[in-house]
């Protein structure tokens, strides 16, 4: 004869289950996150701790890239976030010298590119955005 396994679930110890996973995924993503984020803000002369905290990397990176901290609340508009991201990424990655190709990678592959920004050779040349001085014209 054969039997039915029963098994009884307890509500609360799911959503503690739920709630220690959700912790645990939190803590990885902001360190898998923030440890690029460390290098580059180090080696554009900020603190590299400021990586690790979320809303700060991003004010960090604007200042990185040149552009006002007030695009911070754009990046809180749907769709107008995306090309602000856009528009970031590339203005990180003019800060240290790369082109338009890298910029490509860090909106398609941000984690891999920030990653590289952090450990290749590169250097930080100051803020893309930040006030252009225009060229000499010819007499």
């Amino acid at each position: 004869m054969l039997t039915a396994l029963t098994t009884t679930t307890d509500p609360a110890a799911v959503a503690a289950g739920a709630g220690v996973g959700s912790l645990i995924g939190l803590v990885l993503g902001i360190v898998i996150m923030g440890l690029p984020l460390y290098g580059i803000f180090t080696k554009a002369g900020e603190a590299g701790w400021k990586g690790f905290v979320p809303i700060l990397n991003t004010i960090v990176l604007l200042k990185i890239a040149g552009r006002p901290l007030w695009w911070v609340l754009l990046m809180l508009v749907p769709v107008v976030n995306v090309v602000v991201a856009v528009i970031l990424w590339n203005d990180l990655s003019t800060s240290f010298g790369h082109g338009t190709g890298f910029t490509v990678g860090l909106v398609l592959l941000p984690f891999v590119f920030l990653y590289v920004l952090w450990l290749d050779g590169s250097t930080y040349r100051g803020p893309a955005a930040g006030e252009r001085v225009a060229p000499p014209v010819a007499a």
